[in-house]
């Protein structure tokens, strides 16, 4: 399983010079290759080597390598659909390899490629990041972002073995509470739409008195929202899975891909529903999962909400309200996404896949 470990560089100013020529210069090549690739029509990268690989490699005086991974690049650009001309931003991220980039872990630095040579430079990264580097493997994106370089580095991850599960929990995602499980704990979004709201406040605010400090704390801003809903996303993730993998259980969530553009809300709540990142959550959930040997079903959400887990009756008017439950026909009432979670998961064990696994 490959995963991404985010290291920070610590160059000195001389060094920070020579990284963002570099930076720069590899991506006019790039810009200078995909205009090449645009003319000739010459989009895989095989052909589009033997096209310019000597030329852009003299004319910007990049090394091999170097040159190859620009290629690389603007080839795996055309790959999504070569109906328009590829552009790259002067300092957008560029791969390096193990032939122009070397890790010393012992010394926690790295030997990079730049124009003006080899240069040795100081990293820092968190623990996790520090076993994960352990197992470094494969390309490692250069990334300038805010004044700051950074190294994304491709990681392969022995995956552990999967467990035998003795049940299924289910996950409820929702608006209101980002997560209910079978087992009845709520993982409540009020804090986060909290600090949503107001950072929506905050940026309207700024940009209609549009002064240059104004614009200037919005730059300051940019990202601190986004930030915060991933470290949540990450912190739920993992207490869901520690609960599965204590407990030796499966875990099944709801399908919602594309739910974003089914569903239809007033225009006071778009902006909460448009900003809900249950995708980001779904995908931290299943590769914490998958580290722990745990297995990820997905279930249909189709009537989760409107059936009673204990007579079977599916009706509209058994959603009482936004968070309770009461069915109509047996008078079954409680916590409406506990209901739900307490669904995914008998849908889940009901699966072709999932009844020989888990017998809850």
């Amino acid at each position: 399983m490959n995963l991404t470990a985010q290291t920070k560089l610590l160059p000195t100013p001389e060094q920070t010079d020579l990284l963002k020529c570099t930076i720069e210069r590899a991506n006019a090549a790039c810009n200078y290759i995909s205009e090449r690739a645009w003319e000739e029509k010459t989009f895989r990268q095989y052909d589009l080597h033997r096209l310019v690989y000597y030329d852009a490699r003299e004319r910007f005086g990049l090394s091999a390598q170097m040159t190859v991974r620009c290629i690389s690049k603007v080839a795996a650009a055309y790959k999504l659909d070569r109906e328009r001309k590829r552009t790259f931003k002067p300092r957008g991220a560029i791969a390096y390899d193990g032939r122009i980039l070397r890790y010393k872990l012992d010394k926690a630095e790295v030997s990079i490629w730049t124009l003006g040579g080899r240069q040795s430079v100081p990293f820092t990264c968190g623990m996790r990041q520090w076993e994960l580097l352990l197992s470094q493997k494969g390309e490692s994106d250069l990334v300038y972002r805010r004044g700051k370089f950074y190294l994304l580095a491709t990681c392969d991850v022995e995956e552990a073995v999967p467990i035998e599960p003795e049940g299924v929990l289910g996950v409820d995602l929702g608006v209101m509470n980002i997560a209910v499980d079978s087992d009845g704990e709520v993982f409540s979004s009020e804090c986060l739409n909290r600090v949503r709201a107001n950072y929506r406040w905050l940026r309207a605010k700024l940009q209609c008195i549009g002064t240059k400090s104004a614009r200037r704390l919005l730059r300051h801003l940019s990202g601190k929202e986004a930030r915060f809903a991933k470290d949540t996303n990450h912190r739920i993730s993992k207490q869901i899975v520690a609960k599965a993998e204590g407990s030796l259980r499966a875990i099944a969530l709801e399908d919602l891909s594309g739910i974003a553009k089914r569903v239809t809300v007033r225009r006071r709540q778009r902006a909460t529903l448009h900003s809900w990142s249950f995708s980001q959550l779904r995908a931290f959930v299943e590769y914490k999962a998958q580290r722990a040997g745990i297995p990820v079903f997905l279930v249909n959400p189709k009537n989760t909400s409107r059936t009673c887990p204990f007579c079977g009756h599916i009706d509209k008017r058994n959603r009482a309200s936004q968070e309770t439950f009461s069915c109509v026909a047996c008078g079954f009432a409680g916590l409406a996404d506990h209901i739900a979670a307490e669904n995914i998961r008998w849908a889940a064990v009901n699966q072709p896949n999932a009844s020989d696994a888990a017998n809850g």
